[in-house]
C-alpha cells in the first residue's frame, strides 16, 4: 500500500496519518501541495492520498473540497481528527525575534498570541510548519510556529508551548481513494455528497435539506462551493451522520438523484470523533424503514399485511 500525504514530513498531515488504521506498515510519500497528492491517486501512482479538509477554527481548506467538487472522481474511505498545539520555536530569546514564519493556517490559528507578544515581529507565509522550521534552521527567519515535534525534529529550542488561540483546536484529515465500494457499516458513520442544484428553481437547496430532514439523517456540515460556470452557481459539499448501506441513507439518495442536477457521491466511513451520533427521530431509524419496507412487500404480494 503506497499511501501519499501533503509533506513534507514533520507535519501535522504526516502526525495524523500514523493514526490512521489503514496507514500500518504502508510506504507513505510527502507531496508539496494537496493537489499532487490527489492526481497522483487519480493516475495511479499512490493507492490512496491523505489530505487535511477543514480546521475547527479556520474552517475549510478550500483546496480539497474544490478537488473532490470538481475533480476527477475520488472517494474518501476514513478520516483522522487531529488536536492542533502549536509552540514558538527558534533559537532566540523571545525579545530578539523579529521574523517569524508559518503555514498560513498555522499563523491564523495564534494571530493573538503573536499581535500580543511579538507585535513588532515580521510575519511570513511558508507552504508548510516543518518548510517554516527547516528556513529558521537555515537562518532565513528567527522564529516559527510549529507543532511540538517538528521542533524536535528540526533541533530548535521551544520559547513558548500552546501559543494556539483556541486550545480546543482540531484538525480533520481525509484518506481518499479511487472509486471504490465503501468499507462496512461501522454504525457510527459519514456520508459525503456533492449536490448540483437547479439554480434558477425556487426552493431547490429546501428540497435538498428536506429529502435529510424526512428521514431523520443529521447533516453536520452543509458548503456552497463556486461550479465555475458564473457568479449564483454553486454546488453544495455536504457530511451527514449515516451510511450508503444504511435504508434512510439510500432513500435519501434516490430522491437527491430525482430532484437535483447532479449527485456526487464522496464515499461513507467511521466517524473519528468522540461526539455521539445525533439519534434519529422516533420511526425515523434503520429499523424502522426495514420493517416498513417488509409490510410494503406484504401488500404487493398478497393485498394484506
Amino acid at each position: 500500500m503506497e499511501f501519499a500525504y501533503f509533506g513534507p514530513r514533520g507535519t501535522f498531515t504526516e502526525a495524523a496519518l500514523r493514526r490512521l488504521p489503514a496507514a500500518k506498515g504502508a510506504t507513505t510519500t510527502p507531496m508539496p501541495t494537496i493537489v499532487d497528492v490527489l492526481d497522483a491517486v487519480r493516475r495511479g501512482d499512490a493507492d490512496a492520498g491523505f489530505v487535511p479538509i477543514e480546521n475547527s477554527q479556520e474552517g475549510t481548506v478550500t483546496v480539497t473540497v474544490d478537488e473532490l467538487v470538481g475533480g476527477d472522481p475520488l472517494v474518501i474511505a476514513g478520516e483522522v481528527v487531529l488536536p492542533v498545539t502549536f509552540v514558538l520555536a527558534s533559537p532566540k530569546a523571545p525579545d530578539a525575534i523579529a521574523t517569524v514564519a508559518s503555514h498560513p493556517h498555522a499563523l491564523a490559528q495564534t494571530r493573538g498570541y503573536l499581535r500580543r507578544e511579538l507585535p513588532n515581529a515580521e510575519v511570513h507565509q511558508a507552504l508548510s510548519t516543518a518548510q517554516a522550521a527547516q528556513r529558521v534552521v537555515d537562518g532565513e527567519f528567527d522564529a516559527c510556529v510549529c507543532a511540538p515535534f517538528t521542533a524536535e525534529a528540526a533541533g530548535l529550542p521551544v520559547q513558548a508551548f500552546d501559543i494556539g488561540d483556541n486550545p480546543n483546536a482540531e484538525t480533520r484529515f481525509v484518506h481518499v481513494v479511487r472509486p471504490a465500494a465503501p468499507p462496512e457499516p461501522s454504525g457510527n458513520d459519514i456520508t459525503s455528497l456533492v449536490v448540483y442544484i437547479d439554480y434558477d428553481r425556487v426552493g431547490a437547496l429546501l428540497g435538498v435539506l428536506t429529502e435529510f430532514a424526512i428521514r431523520g439523517i443529521n447533516l453536520t456540515r452543509i458548503e456552497s462551493r463556486p461550479t465555475g460556470e458564473g457568479l449564483g452557481r454553486y454546488a453544495f459539499f455536504l457530511d451527514c451522520t449515516g451510511h450508503l448501506a444504511d435504508a434512510r441513507m439510500g432513500e435519501a439518495l434516490m430522491g437527491l438523484r430525482r430532484i437535483c442536477a447532479d449527485v456526487r457521491y464522496l464515499g461513507s466511513y467511521p466517524r473519528d470523533h468522540s461526539d455521539e451520533p445525533v439519534p434519529p427521530p422516533a420511526g425515523l431509524d434503520n429499523e424502522d424503514f426495514a420493517a416498513a419496507a417488509d409490510w410494503l412487500g406484504r401488500l404487493r404480494d398478497r393485498g394484506t399485511a
